[in-house]
């Protein structure tokens, strides 16, 4: 058995914690679960996968709460869950090796973020560190917790960990979903006043808002995260940038998004930014422009948003295409977007006609 323990805080999580836990059964590792005040099932599911089950009072503080639960392992490495995290992919010799590779830093998994509108549902991937050596990580930041160096001027780089993850939170009803947005900008406001700026916080607080249906106050929090000294390299800062730009398409400040070209050098390193340019240059009547992003998104490996790099652009351009009157090179690019529904409605509409 790996020396590897995977703890995990929960709190009324009866509809997700006995998937997450079944998904992890068959690697046989230690699971720890730290409850923090369930009133359903969640406890009575746990203690049918783990008897390393310990109760914390709830503080309005995340990370307090996963420091209890990796300090009640039995192994130093941790992998840090959230109930709605199932995993999909783990390669057992490969995380070994990792392990002894790089025993002072951080292993990045990644994560797949699944959104569900009507009938549909779609995807982001991002990679977040959730793997480490307790003796040289702990978590901080009271809500979206991150792993941080006990010794920052020693801390290594994190790496890429063989771990994938299906993150199906999202699946929420939209009232559930909205009343957790307003409790995290709850505690991220509350967080900002107590330590001041910080640039994760403010993405944090953008993408709430922006849950919320409020724009202008998701593009406020986008614009003074961005104000700072940030590092380009970081996937949330990649998604912070394109979550700017989709706001101001959202409140149709199109000339403006224009400005997200002075970025495109930084930025221009996986599909989403590229997809990104190609609306941009679309709601501009800039259609030359766009095709060019959008078929230069098709041949890009990186990307975090499913379908930037495939049938979303093939959609977009055949999109472009049919409104100039060039119905079959629409109907070419349409065909290519596979089962995706508003491509087959065009090709069905187009082919009536």
């Amino acid at each position: 058995m790996l020396p590897l323990s995977v703890c995990i805080i929960a709190k009324n999580e009866e509809k997700h914690i006995g998937e997450c836990l079944k998904r992890l059964s068959p690697f046989h590792f230690e699971i720890v679960v730290v409850d923090t005040g369930s009133t359903d099932r969640t406890l009575e599911i746990a203690k049918t996968y783990t008897d390393r089950i310990y109760h914390f009072e709830w503080c309005d503080d995340f990370s307090a709460a996963r420091n209890f639960c990796i300090k009640k392992a039995s192994h130093d490495w941790i992998l840090s869950l959230d109930c709605d995290e199932y995993i999909e992919a783990l390669d057992l010799s490969a995380l070994s090796r990792c392990m002894e590779t790089y025993p002072e830093s951080a292993g990045r998994i990644l994560i797949r973020s699944r959104f569900v509108q009507g009938s549909q549902a779609s995807f982001e991937r991002m990679r977040v560190s959730r793997l480490a050596d307790r003796r040289h990580f702990h978590f901080a930041g009271a809500i979206h917790e991150q792993l941080e160096a006990r010794h920052l001027s020693r801390a290594k780089p994190a790496f890429d960990a063989p771990v994938t993850v299906l993150h199906v939170g999202y699946d929420e009803r939209e009232s559930d979903m909205k009343a957790k947005s307003r409790r995290n900008i709850s505690l991220l406001n509350a967080l900002l006043e107590r330590e001041g700026p910080d640039p994760y916080l403010y993405f944090q607080l953008g993408q709430s808002f922006r849950r919320l249906g409020e724009p202008e106050r998701a593009l406020e929090s986008f614009d003074a995260g961005l104000s700072m000294d940030v590092d380009p390299s970081l996937d949330y800062v990649k998604t912070m940038v394109e979550s700017y730009g989709y706001t101001l398409l959202d409140l149709k400040k199109c000339r403006e998004a224009l400005g997200l070209t002075e970025l495109y050098d930084v930025f221009a390193v996986r599909a989403d930014f590229v997809f990104l340019m190609g609306l941009v240059y679309m709601n501009n009547g800039l259609f030359d422009a766009a095709i060019t992003e959008f078929q230069k998104s098709l041949v890009m490996e990186e990307f975090s948003v499913d379908g930037v790099n495939s049938y979303m652009s093939c959609y977009n351009i055949g999109v472009i295409y049919e409104c100039t009157g060039r119905i079959h090179e629409a109907l070419d690019y349409y065909k290519k977007c596979g089962d995706y529904p508003p491509a087959r409605k065009r090709i069905k509409a187009l082919r009536v006609r």
